[in-house]
């Protein structure tokens, strides 16, 4: 089968493969068609063809243990034949989309629609003697020019319109710009080691070219396609490609074709690079997914969350989005898909509480709007109809019909500005606003937030999981203390101290038995401490052969790593790494080292001070332990074992790990120090403070982790807190049968506050149990920081993962939410500050906005009522609307990040957006503006001594009376604004008030525009020159805001029994009714489309099971006649859920009828086999199932028809 991708290079492409044909001894097309194969094809391929790897290598100019030379001719020559490593990413939108999509709002048509028809209609202007015959007040001859301008105010609104999809546009194209900017800054980051001119060097993955040798090690995302070199215990996780979850064993002789895209889980290795680009695996699908669709994709391009598209299980429905087909397999199974689901979403985990709570709002606000719009119209037009026609008794004249519709086109617009005046449309603008500026300015605080909501969602954490080495520690490692030959060296010991024979087998068991990729530097500044390059606890150990006046390089160049007969690599199952040697005399040498007390436990003799070879009994090793283990970990000091083994009687079966790492000896017992970082525990206090647990997860032996937890201040000496290992934890909360009990699990979390010796799974088993917890008021929300591949399913799980950006696995950065570039627990507090500032910076937007909606909204309502004309007129409220929504945000959603912050306990899910204080303050807010501008409509023109501006005729001129009102009503939002920077009732709105200077702008500027529409605003504002002595008035009335806040924050909160909050999360109820079948729970999703959804998903659902019922209907039949068959059937009846083989992801599907008349008659057989056949046409790569095709997923029920389910 061809790749449709093989025919689809580019023309130059092909001509540039011609020309360097003879240069390389492969064209790009063989290679690829090379790596499409699979283990022992490959190998026959690569034999057979290219006469074995090394010649492959040969062939590719480059030598297998030195590397390509390096030359740029040479580089430049291999990425034109054979490309770059670069998978181009979707076209991002260009500013004029984005204009037309922000043209899409619904209230902005219907405002475009009645301006267009108000333009129009005020160009029709009938004689005057008609005017008198409709009744209608004439304006008077010296307005007749103004008379002319009634064409003004239509394209005044049209302008606004302009100006708000404009700035909206501005605003998407920004936020895409910097997401793009994050994006490649991240991918920037990802570097891989290569091996050029015999030198390893860390190269950004874009520049690896084919015939590059590199250096595969446990943890790290292969960036492209390559052939096995040389591989120690090398274990890949395909599971992003081929979707088996199972680890595949890569070695020379069995399978040695190494994907992009692909986790390494265990081992070391090199490979030879021979496919990069879209040539790999990984962009040839990306090809065929048609270049990248979308964000999604160009996540995933460089393995953002799941390395590769999950083309098994993806199905795409009809309106685009990427749906899950899930395997129904074990618990596990299950519990693994959730984790992919998650994964495989879009940029996002959940969706985020705030975002939750933010639709919800703005749709309830929405609805009332759209109800007071509607209202108003009604009330002006029939006001109109009935005073004309009715109490006047007017005839309708058909030439006054236009002269009505002007009216009646006058109302329509200020129900509309009503409602757009109404409508929150500046949220979304604050949340976009106040999270990229957030993530921009916590980039400066090494924070690389790879998912916007992430920032916000940390702001709520309640507890935060970590790690110790390098978060808590420095991660500079060094043997302090050594056990050797009976001695407990308190410091390291001289050389000369050491029998020569013991000296040489410590030096031998380190220098090999670690990964030579670990190695020490010298320092980068004269004085400095020496650089450590690798694996920190390795590197302590090279530095302890250093410090024993030792040559490790000498040891390694005289053993090199092709020499190593085999190797143990370490992993969390292990917790020790074992290196396998021939001795020169003949026989096999291992040396191993590992966590202290799992080594000696597998030791049964010891070397004691002359070198000799004692036995080691169990009463020993508890002395030991007693006398040596215990006082260095009770100091913080990692305790590791180093131990060796003779074969002396043949080749023992190497895959028999339990045999081979038994009878060892013991060399000696150091102890390692990593000390606590100076700022950690002032950090933890902070959380302490701020109503945030800290819990240390490490795998590092339980004393060891207590005396660092108590140096850290996690825990203090007298607490009552429990400090488990991971045997201990697991016994605890497990039932018999081994399943995980949250009620077990919810009596020991709360009080737990160090996990030692835990593995990954007891991470991800405690993270689990802490969210899905119902203990206490609210629903916890957990950060956790990883750095290990096996940290992915905790990192996933919580609501913030944290990778380390120094220590990290790509696997633990690929799972993250946030990269931490410094690995300091102190960048996790900066996080916590920054994410309650959002949720504080939404809350002040949201408390000056409502003001001014509630008032804007009644000023409205009650003017049109009583006065059939808005005081505010519907550019005049368009502005307002500019200044609320989007220049308000910009001042508010701005605001830096104060100490004050962490003083707090975390507001939780549950919290509402709008507490009492700040519904007290809008409603207080609300009455004083109110108040004022009544006054000025109903008795402004007597306090002023000018003309009343009520009731003025269409088309007349505008008055000062109305234009005082529009400006006092700006003057009050501005001051306002002053007041809204505080939420939490403080009486000093001016403090740090010039720290934000984008505030201070926004102020001054939207008080010069205002002062500028007054006085030369004209007509299109509706608004005409003030004297100074009403500009003095309107300052006055405005200042009075500051003063009556000083007034509202008097009044105690609790005394207003008759307050309510608004702005809740979803309940836990709404959510399980409203979200069965949901992968993840989106609040803002579901309020939106609820309405919309239902209906469809009805009918839908009512298709889909007519659809079901006659699938099974048909196939009965057909089983009933043919016995072949017969078989199924009866599976699925004694399984209702349907048996969906681990292996093949094959999935059920029903057709559309057509294809079903045109594919086969015989339709029922192929519609639904149900024991997990694959159906006669299926897809045969599964990459995307194809659009007409309804995905079922049977829920655990009981009925077999009851469980299907259709995802909408």
């Amino acid at each position: 089968m061809t790749n449709p991708t093989e025919h689809a290079l580019p023309a130059t492409a092909n001509s540039m493969v011609e020309s360097h044909e003879g240069d390389f001894g492969c064209t790009v097309m063989d290679l690829r068609k090379l790596m499409e194969l699979r283990s022992s094809d490959g190998i026959d391929q690569i034999n057979v063809h290219y006469g074995g790897v090394m010649n492959l290598c040969s062939r590719l100019k480059t030598d297998p243990v030195e590397g390509l030379s390096g030359n740029p001719a040479d580089l430049e020559k291999r990425k034109q034949v054979f490309g770059q490593n670069f998978i181009p990413p979707k076209k991002p939108k260009t500013f004029l989309e984005l204009v037309w999509e922000a043209l899409q709002d619904v209230t902005l048509i219907i405002l475009e629609i009645a301006a267009i028809i108000s333009l129009v209609l005020s160009f029709y202007r009938p004689p005057g003697e008609e005017n008198k015959q409709c009744g209608l007040p004439v304006s008077s001859p010296e307005d007749e020019g103004e008379g002319e301008a009634g064409w003004i105010e239509g394209a005044a609104i049209l302008f606004s319109v302009i100006i708000v999809v404009l700035v909206t546009a501005f605003n998407d194209w920004s936020k895409e710009k910097q997401f793009r900017g994050l994006q490649n800054r991240i991918e920037k980051e990802q570097k891989f080691s290569v091996i050029r001119n015999g030198h390893i060097i860390q190269l950004p993955v874009a520049e690896i070219v084919v015939g590059d040798i590199a250096q595969i090690k446990y943890g790290d995302l292969l960036p492209a396609d390559g052939i096995l070199i040389q591989g120690n215990d090398l274990k890949i996780d395909e599971s992003s490609l081929t979707g088996e979850s199972d680890h595949v064993k890569k070695s020379l002789e069995r399978d040695p074709m190494l994907l992009s895209g692909t986790h390494v889980m265990e081992g070391s290795g090199r490979m030879v690079v021979t496919a990069v680009g879209i040539n790999s695996q990984t962009g040839i699908i990306f090809t065929l997914l048609g270049a990248s669709e979308g964000e999604e994709e160009e996540k995933k391009k460089k393995g953002k969350k799941q390395g590769v598209p999950e083309n098994r299980n993806k199905a795409k429905t009809q309106d685009g989005v990427a749906l899950e087909i899930q395997p129904l397999n074990s618990q596990e199974g299950i519990d693994n898909e959730e984790k992919e689901k998650k994964a495989a979403k879009l940029p996002k985990k959940e969706k985020s509480v705030l975002q939750g709570k933010l639709t919800r709002l703005a749709v309830q606000i929405g609805k009332a709007g759209l109800i007071m719009s509607a209202i108003t119209v009604l009330i002006l037009i029939l006001y109109f109809v009935i005073d004309n026609f009715v109490i006047q008794r007017k005839p309708w004249l058909s030439e006054c019909t236009p002269i009505y519709i002007q009216y009646f086109v006058k109302f329509f617009i200020i129900g509309i500005t009503v409602l757009v005046v109404a409508v929150p449309e500046g949220l979304p603008l604050a949340v976009t606003i106040s999270l990229a500026y957030s993530v921009k300015k916590m980039m400066k605080d090494n924070n690389l937030v790879r998912h916007l909501d992430a920032c916000e969602t940390m702001g709520n954490a309640t507890a935060i999981c970590s790690d110790k080495t390098g978060t808590l520690t420095m991660n500079r490692m060094t043997v302090v203390q050594a056990y050797i030959g009976d001695t407990h060296y308190h410091q390291i010991p001289s050389p000369d101290a050491l029998v020569p024979k013991v000296l040489d087998i410590i030096v031998n068991g380190i220098s090999i038995n670690s990964a030579y990729t670990s190695k020490i530097l010298p320092p980068e500044k004269e004085g400095g401490l020496p650089r450590q390059v690798g694996n920190k606890t390795e590197c302590a150990l090279l530095g302890f052969v250093t410090d024993l006046k030792q040559d490790y390089h000498a040891v390694r160049s005289e053993v090199p790593e092709e020499k190593l007969y085999k190797v143990y690599t370490f992993n969390s199952v292990r917790k020790s790494m074992s290196t396998v040697i021939e001795k020169p005399s003949g026989g096999f040498r291992m040396y191993s080292k590992g966590a202290s007390e799992i080594i000696l436990r597998k030791c049964n003799r010891i070397l004691d001070k002359k070198g000799e070879v004692m036995p080691f009994k169990n009463k020993d090793r508890d002395e030991m332990v007693r006398t040596v283990i215990e006082p260095m970990a009770s100091e913080g000091l990692r305790t590791l074992c180093i131990a060796y083994r003779d074969f002396n009687d043949g080749e023992p079966t190497w895959d028999n790990e339990s045999e081979i790492l038994t009878e060892l000896t013991c060399i000696a017992v150091v102890g390692i120090e990593d000390p606590v970082r100076p700022e950690v525990p002032e950090a933890i206090a902070k959380c302490k403070r701020a109503g945030i647990t800290v819990r240390m997860v490490t795998g590092d032996n339980i004393n060891t982790a207590r005396a660092i937890a108590t140096k850290c201040g996690i825990m203090t000496p007298g607490d009552d807190f429990l400090c488990l290992e991971g045997k201990e934890f697991n016994r605890l909360i497990r039932n018999e049968k081994g399943e995980v009990e949250q009620e077990k699990l919810d009596k020991i979390w709360p009080k737990l506050r160090v996990l030692a010796r835990s593995s990954p799974t007891d991470k991800h088993t405690l993270v689990k149990g802490i969210i899905d917890s119902t203990v206490g008021e609210q629903r916890q929300v957990v950060a956790v920081t990883g750095d290990g591949t096996n940290d992915g399913p905790a990192l996933k799980k919580a609501d913030v993962g944290f990778a380390m950006g120094i220590a990290g696995t790509d696997v633990a950065k690929e799972a993250s939410d946030i990269i931490l570039t410094d690995d300091n627990f102190t960048s996790i507090v900066k996080a916590v500050m920054w994410g309650r500032n959002v949720y504080d910076s939404i809350s002040k937007f949201l408390q000056f906005q409502l003001t001014v909606n509630v008032v804007a909204v009644i000023v409205a309502f009650t003017g049109a009522c009583i006065t059939q004309d808005s005081p505010l007129k519907a550019v005049q409220m368009l502005w307002v609307n500019l200044i609320m929504d989007t220049f308000a945000s910009l001042a508010l959603a701005t605001e830096p990040p104060t100490e004050s912050l962490l003083k707090r306990r975390p507001y939780g899910r549950n919290k509402p957006l709008i507490s009492r204080t700040m519904m007290k303050n809008i409603l207080g807010h609300a009455v004083y503006q109110l108040t004022v501008i009544f006054f000025l409509v109903f008795a402004g023109e007597k306090f002023f001594d000018i003309d009343s501006g009520r009731k003025a005729p269409l088309h007349s001129p505008p008055s000062q009376h109305y234009t005082i009102i529009f400006n006092t009503f700006v003057l009050m939002q501005l001051f306002n604004e002053i007041n809204s920077r505080k939420i939490h009732g403080e009486r000093n709105v001016f403090a740090g008030i010039f720290r934000n200077l984008i505030f201070c702008a926004v102020v001054l500027g939207t008080f010069i525009s205002q002062i500028l529409i007054v006085e030369f605003g004209g007509k299109p504002f509706s608004c005409t020159k003030l004297t100074l002595s009403q500009w003095f008035w309107c300052l006055f009335i405005g200042i009075g805001e500051l003063l009556w806040g000083q007034i509202i924050s008097t009044i105690p909160t609790q005394s207003l029994k008759f307050l309510k909050e608004a702005g809740h999360g979803t309940t836990k109820e709404e959510i399980t009714k409203d979200a069965e079948g949901l992968d993840e729970i989106d609040h803002a999703e579901m309020e939106l489309r609820r309405g919309q959804i239902l209906w469809f998903r009805g009918l839908n659902r009512i298709q889909t099971q007519i659809k079901v019922v006659k699938a099974f209907h048909s196939s009965l039949h057909e089983s009933i006649q043919k016995p072949k068959n017969q078989n199924s059937i009866h599976n699925f009846m004694t399984h209702p859920e349907f048996a969906i083989d681990e292996e093949v992801p094959r999935t059920p599907l029903l057709d559309e009828h057509e294809e079903e008349n045109l594919d086969s008659p015989k339709a029922g057989t192929r519609v639904l086999l149900l024991d997990g056949e694959v159906t006669p046409y299926a897809n045969k790569n599964n990459n995307a199932v194809d659009c007409s095709q309804v995905q079922i997923v049977a829920s655990h029920s009981e009925s077999p028809l009851h469980s299907l389910e259709t995802s909408v």
